[in-house]
């Protein structure tokens, strides 16, 4: 498989994490080491400020009906995947505000909407869509709809970021925001 990952800056990827095809990481995520994302069935775009924990899977599956050029992986911005989660998904999006709790599975028919929380040691298998701000947990798979939004892991991915390069090597960003064009420099300063 060929390698295109992406890092952009802000964004904080231990070098100890298996990273395979075309990846693209946004600013402000940070990637635990032990992590594995696999982008077989098309591109994965990992938006910015998201947090995937030690042992989580992300894999883009291919499918059946394999379209050309291949359909991207989205996943939102503030997703929180936690420790050995797993996510399977030839689907073209993964909303935002979600937390994947510890040890859960989302298998490859099932939609992701945002502000979801799917349970420590939940595993979705049947097809399915989760609608906005749902809520599954326990051994049943009960599901509600969450009394309020996931709160902000914005203090948390700060912390990250300062503390991770003491104590883990971190892969480098390999783009750079784009600069502005010379004439629009010009017409600023006009």
């Amino acid at each position: 498989m060929s390698q295109n990952i992406k890092i952009l800056p802000g964004a904080t990827v231990c070098e100890d994490c298996t990273l395979d095809g075309d990846i693209t990481i946004g600013g402000g995520t940070v990637i635990h080491p032990r992590v594995t994302i696999i982008a077989e069935g098309g591109p994965i775009i990992i938006a910015e400020y998201c947090i995937i924990e030690e042992y989580s899977t992300i894999i883009h599956k291919k499918s059946d009906k394999q379209e050309n050029p291949p359909k991207p992986l989205f996943i939102g911005a503030h997703n929180v995947f936690e420790v050995g989660c797993k996510l399977e998904s030839p689907f073209g999006h993964v909303g935002e505000n979600n937390v994947f709790e510890c040890k859960s599975y989302v298998g490859v028919d099932v939609k992701i909407g945002s502000g979801c929380v799917i349970g420590a040691a939940c595993r979705l298998t049947v097809p399915q869509s989760l609608q906005d701000n749902t809520v599954i947990w326990g051994s049943e798979h009960h599901n509600r709809e969450a009394l309020e939004k996931q709160p902000s892991q914005l203090l948390q991915l700060d912390f990250l970021s300062k503390v991770m390069p003491n104590y883990h090597r971190l892969r480098k960003p390999n783009l750079h925001k784009r600069q502005p064009s010379r004439q629009s420099q010009e017409v600023a300063k006009v």
